[in-house]
């Protein structure tokens, strides 16, 4: 049944337009959207939307993760648009100049101006 569906994932926020200035002109994505709270950006052949919430930005966990071929080089391009990678000191993960790595996968975290979590990741061939 939802097997041939597509999938839609929607962040919340909780200032639309602060967060499609950021979508847009940090992260560099293609508003696709935009229909009063509807709003939606394209990515990768993909799709996600946003909507505005009282509530955006409260969840302690990634909210989205973007699989990149090079990610010391997204990294640098995201740093130089404002961007500021989290540093994380926990017992199962631990980051070295904003970055993560085990069994193949490096990957980085940085939060919207929302405060959602977000991350770009490279798995390397084994």
């Amino acid at each position: 049944m939802l097997a041939d569906a597509p999938l839609l994932a929607v962040i919340p926020v909780a200032d639309i337009e602060r967060a499609k200035r950021f979508y847009r002109d940090t992260l560099g994505l293609t508003l696709t959207r935009e229909n009063g709270p509807d709003v939606g950006f394209s990515c990768g052949g993909t799709e996600f939307g946003m909507y505005e919430t009282p509530y955006g930005g409260q969840a302690q966990h990634t909210l989205a993760s973007w699989k990149v071929d090079d990610l010391d080089t997204e990294m640098a391009e995201l740093r130089r648009r404002g961007v500021v990678f989290e540093e994380y000191d926990l017992p199962e993960l631990k980051t070295l100049d904003g970055v993560a790595e085990a069994d193949g996968m490096r990957a980085a975290w940085f939060k919207d101006t929302e405060g959602n979590i977000l991350c770009v990741n490279e798995v390397r061939a084994a």
